[in-house]
């Protein structure tokens, strides 16, 4: 099952969100956000779909599911889930369309003396809210040991299958899966329940010099990772066509094992099931988007930080930019967050800002972050001053990120303003990149970016008039005494008029609002504008 899209109206956290936009190639989809922003409510609303579309063991909880101050509305209508596949009609696939880990899985110890055939899990769900405890390492390790017995019986298997064989048929997976996350840690074995066994109903394991200790004797990282994997071969065989839901998967795990553990799982899954992963940990975070780099449509990003779920809210995936990054790291890192450098980082004209809430500052480093963002997320620019200000570094300010942050190249860009073909020439030479345009509302107010704001606004028929405005005003200044390729002279005059012409609202209380706000994001890849703008910072 590959889901398209999800809507909640007076459910938990949201009064009516929609999740829409998801491609059917995504295998993996990474809930991003803060404690509290939602990310379990949407689990949370997936399990109360499933209640009612032929999922088993789930009864509607008004208390806990409607939110509080919403219209009254039937269970039906909290939460509702489109898919890029029909929905199955027998009643087994019907059970299977589902399955969710809670955040609270940890099972310290656990040794089995007895016990009895289990129940399919289609057919014993262990958790329907994402409050519940969800310990399940003792139960896969008795479903485990039924496999066991099981294969021994199994008229496919040849009597000539030794012991090893059998033993390795069904541990294999999880042995393997555990060293590509714990490279050092071996599963060994599996005890038996008898008392004649001489051994505990437990896992075993060799570290080292260690030798067959106990599953109780493993950090708690180590646990962690064990339950994920465990289960996922374990359930993977009854959830083979499933929309499998991990809720914080990031427990006692450092952040060079999460990138390990999240690639391991999505590997152990059926090819037509697809991973939800609720995170706010960089761990997950970086390898879902190397993952993303490597093949692109196979992941997705849909970020709750920010929304104001009493609103409506729609949420399609999103491209994890400079920004996302940054609250991704302000979230998991806090303070220091500051510490993490971008890749590069291009010094660029404008006025820096004076204090947090200077609006009008760093107007070019704003506009480029916003053009650049989906392309470049590991490029961050800022505005330094004037041109020899950012074309000499004359506060050193990309000597002292280098000498912070070694890995961290630095650029320099300025304006092309009124060089001449040589002064532009000997700029290069030293290393300074030169716009090849005047300045950046040349770029901005390109007839593509006119066009794009036109119909984003949902009005092509004013494109022609779009355009005649904006020559006319250049006409207007050029009258005035200014140059022909000066686009910042009458830039604030075609905002008045483009904002009259197509009725915007918000688009920005003056040019460098609407400029920064409302133009930079449309000057997108496939315009020729965006094209030469790219040679021009990136030299590619």
């Amino acid at each position: 099952m590959r889901l398209a899209t999800a809507h909640f109206k007076g459910f938990k956290r949201f009064t009516d969100t929609q999740i829409v936009g998801i491609p059917a190639t995504a295998r993996l989809v990474v809930l991003a956000g803060p404690n509290g922003s939602g990310k379990s409510s949407i689990f949370d609303g997936f399990r109360a779909w499933h209640g009612y579309s032929g999922g088993v063991g789930y009864g509607w909880d008004e208390t806990y599911g409607t939110k509080v101050g919403t219209p009254a509305v039937s269970w039906p209508e909290h939460a509702s889930m489109t898919f890029h596949d029909p929905l199955p009609t027998g009643p087994e696939e019907l059970k299977r369309m589902v399955y969710i880990r809670s955040a609270f899985r940890n099972e310290a110890d656990f040794q089995v003396n007895n016990f009895s055939r289990l129940a399919s899990p289609l057919d014993n769900p262990r958790i329907n809210r994402l409050i519940d405890n969800d310990v399940s390492v003792s139960d896969n390790y008795q479903r485990l040991i039924m496999q066991t017995i099981d294969g021994i019986y199994d008229t496919s298997i040849p009597d000539t299958t030794t012991k090893g064989e059998i033993r390795d048929r069904i541990i294999g997976d999880v042995r393997r899966a555990m060293q590509e996350v714990f490279p050092d840690l071996l599963l060994s074995g599996v005890g038996g329940v008898g008392v004649s066994t001489g051994s505990a109903g437990t896992f075993y394991f060799e570290k080292g010099d260690s030798k067959n200790f106990l599953y109780k004797n493993l950090s708690a990282g180590e646990k962690s990772a064990f339950d994920l994997i465990l289960d996922t071969v374990v359930k993977r065989e009854f959830y083979d066509d499933t929309l499998w839901c991990i809720d914080e998967p990031e427990t006692h795990l450092n952040t060079r094992v999460q990138g390990a553990l999240l690639e391991t799982l999505v590997n152990l899954l059926p090819e037509r099931c697809q991973l939800f992963m609720a995170s706010h940990s960089i761990g997950f975070m970086r390898r879902a988007w190397e993952m993303a780099q490597s093949d692109p449509g196979s992941v997705c990003f849909i970020d709750l930080q920010g929304s104001d779920f009493d609103q409506p809210v729609v949420l399609p995936p999103v491209q994890p930019t400079r920004d996302f990054w940054a609250r991704t790291l302000d979230v998991a890192l806090g303070d220091l967050a500051i510490l993490v450098a971008p890749e590069e980082v291009v010094l660029c004209e404008g006025r820096p800002a004076k204090g947090q809430n200077d609006q009008k500052a760093a107007f070019d480093a704003t506009c480029y972050r916003r053009i650049f963002s989906g392309e470049f997320p590991n490029t961050d620019f800022l505005s330094v001053g004037n041109s020899q200000d950012a074309g000499q570094d004359r506060i050193e300010l990309g000597k002292a990120i280098q000498a912070i942050s070694s890995g961290t190249s630095v650029r320099r860009l300025i304006d092309r303003d009124t060089r001449s073909a040589e002064e532009v020439r000997l700029l290069v030479d030293s290393g300074v990149r030169v716009l090849s345009r005047r300045h950046i509302e040349a770029y901005l107010l390109d007839d593509d970016v006119i066009r794009a704001l036109c119909e984003v606004n949902q009005q092509p028929e004013r494109i022609a008039e779009a355009l005649t405005i904006k020559e006319e005003e250049l006409a207007a200044s050029v009258a005035r005494g200014n140059d022909t390729d000066d686009w910042k002279s009458p830039a604030g005059s075609i905002y008045v008029r483009l904002r009259k012409l197509l009725l915007l609202t918000a688009a920005g209380s003056d040019w460098n609002a609407f400029a920064r706000d409302t133009l930079a994001p449309l000057l997108q890849p496939g315009m020729a504008a965006y094209a030469e703008l790219r040679r021009d910072v990136f030299g590619r």
